[in-house]
C-alpha cells in the first residue's frame, strides 16, 4: 500500500484505520479480526484516543499489536476521557451493541467506506473534558503510553476543542519538551472544519493537521485549494458531503485531490475494508 510522510520520517499508510468504534459499537472480535486483516494488508496507521471504547480502546489496541510496533504509525489524542459512569456500562455493552445491530439490519446500508463515528449524546454522558493545559496534556499522554504499551506516539493531537486554546503557549512548549524527551515524534490538532475560524491564531504552528472533509461539503474546493498540496489526516470522510456520490468515488476523490493526506476510516465490516485496501491500492496516483 501506498504510504506518505505526513512529518519527516514517519512513513503511513495513505488509508488510516479509525479506532473510534472499538469496544463500543464494535465487539472485541470483530476488531481484532478487522485490525489484523488490515496491518497484513498493509495499513499501519492506527487512530486512537483516551475516551476511544468509553476509555478501553487504547488498551485492547496496545495488546492488538504487541510486537509489531516498530512497524505501525499510532496516534492518539487528549482533551476528552472516559469519567466513571463509563465503566458501569460494560455489563450492557452486549445489549446495547445487539440493539444497534438491529436497528441497522432495518435500514438500506448502501455505503461501501465508512468514516470514524461522531459522538453523540449518549458519547458525551460518559465523557469527561480534559483542561488543555501542559500539565493535563503531560499526564494523559503517560496513560495513552501505558495503556498503549509503548514508549512514545509518532503523533498526539488535541481532542476536537470546543473553545479557543487560551493556554496554547504553555501546550506548544510542553510538546516540544515531550519530542524532546523521545515521548512524541509530533504533535496537531484534530478539530470539525466548522470550528477552523476559533483556531485560525495558532492552527499553522502544529506540525500536523487533522480535519473531517468529505466530497460535497459546501467548502470542499475552497480546502482543496488550501490543504491539497499539504500533508493531512482527513477524518469522516463520507459524512456531510454529498449523497449523490458513492463512498468508492468519494474515496478515490479524496486520494486524488489530497495526495499527501493519510484517510482514515472505521472499517470494521470485513467486504467494506477488502474494498477498501483494493480502491487504494488500484489507484491511480
Amino acid at each position: 500500500m501506498k504510504t506518505v510522510e505526513l512529518t519527516p520520517n514517519i512513513h503511513s499508510s495513505v488509508l488510516g484505520f479509525g479506532c473510534a468504534p472499538i469496544l463500543g459499537s464494535v465487539s472485541a472480535k470483530t476488531a481484532k479480526l478487522a485490525l489484523d486483516f488490515g496491518v497484513d494488508n498493509g495499513i499501519n496507521h492506527l487512530d486512537i484516543a483516551r475516551s476511544y471504547g468509553y476509555g478501553e480502546a487504547e488498551k485492547f489496541v496496545g495488546k492488538l499489536i504487541a510486537g509489531k510496533r516498530q512497524e505501525m504509525v499510532l496516534a492518539s489524542k487528549f482533551g476528552i476521557t472516559a469519567n466513571w459512569k463509563a465503566s458501569l456500562l460494560n455489563t450492557l455493552k452486549p445489549f446495547v451493541r445487539e440493539v444497534r445491530n438491529q436497528i441497522k439490519k432495518n435500514k438500506k446500508d448502501t455505503a461501501i467506506v465508512r468514516g470514524p463515528q461522531k459522538v453523540n449524546l449518549a458519547d458525551n454522558f460518559f465523557d469527561r473534558i480534559v483542561p488543555l493545559r501542559g500539565k493535563d496534556m503531560r499526564i494523559s499522554l503517560e496513560k495513552s503510553l501505558k495503556e498503549l504499551r509503548t514508549d512514545y506516539l509518532d503523533y498526539f493531537f488535541i481532542h476536537e476543542p470546543h473553545q479557543t486554546l487560551t493556554s496554547f503557549e504553555d501546550l506548544q512548549e510542553t510538546s516540544e519538551k515531550l519530542k524532546a524527551e523521545g515521548k512524541i515524534r509530533a504533535w496537531g490538532i484534530a478539530y470539525m472544519q466548522s470550528q477552523e475560524q476559533m483556531h485560525q491564531a495558532y492552527i499553522n504552528k502544529f506540525d500536523l493537521l487533522q480535519f473531517n472533509n468529505s466530497p460535497g461539503m459546501p467548502d470542499y474546493d475552497k480546502t482543496v485549494l488550501t490543504r491539497g498540496k499539504e500533508s493531512n489526516i482527513i477524518f469522516s470522510p463520507f459524512s456531510g458531503g454529498s449523497a449523490d456520490i458513492k463512498p468508492v468515488e468519494k474515496l478515490k476523490k479524496l486520494l486524488g485531490d489530497f495526495p499527501e493526506s493519510v484517510i482514515l476510516c472505521s472499517m470494521f465490516n470485513l467486504e467494506h475494508l477488502k474494498q477498501n485496501i483494493t480502491t487504494v491500492n488500484n489507484f491511480n496516483y
